[in-house]
């Protein structure tokens, strides 16, 4: 079904028909409820602050016991989070915020352990590269760009391979 019949099929349903429709999609299915949740109580920064949970959890895990056990490092969580902020309509100060933290937090990791894994690297330039184009995208570029160099600094303090990546992508910046 096209958007234009759907607009056509709702044109035709009366208030009390359109009312049940979307109380059922509220009830059938889990997106439709999380979205209209976030709708009439947008609590952003507990949304935020829960991912960023989450995300440190996957580089600094600890056991209920207090041991810690192995991190995972898996961008594909920070990534998930991102996504869905986008499609609720988050404001983009706290995607961008989230973004950043996810490379934060990773960079931070990274300077109290030894990685070897090039694709960890690489990963964290796509995420660099990820956020440089949403700032960019909307307009708030300049809003974070103190954090983005701190982000290249820590590239260059911490010497990892792909350095001249991030360099090319900051310089570009400046122009």
């Amino acid at each position: 079904m096209s958007k234009r019949d759907l607009k056509k099929y709702v044109a035709q349903l009366t208030k009390e028909q359109l009312e049940e429709q979307i109380i059922e999609l509220y009830e059938k299915f889990s997106p439709v409820k999380v979205y209209y949740d976030f709708v009439f109580n947008p609590k952003e920064d507990q949304l935020s602050k829960e991912a960023k949970v989450k995300i440190a959890y996957e580089y600094f895990p600890v056991k209920k016991s207090g041991r810690r056990s192995r991190p995972k490092m898996r961008r594909s969580v920070a990534q998930k989070y991102i996504k869905h902020f986008i499609s609720l309509g988050v404001d983009p100060f706290v995607i961008a915020d989230l973004m950043l933290y996810n490379i934060e937090i990773a960079q931070t990791f990274a300077s109290e352990n030894a990685i070897k894994q090039d694709l960890f690297y690489k990963s964290m330039f796509n995420s660099f590269e990820q956020v440089v184009v949403y700032l960019i995208a909307n307009a708030i570029l300049a809003d974070f760009k103190a954090r983005l160099n701190q982000i290249q600094l820590a590239v260059i303090d911490q010497k990892w391979y792909n350095i001249s990546e991030f360099d090319a992508i900051m310089d570009r910046l400046e122009y």
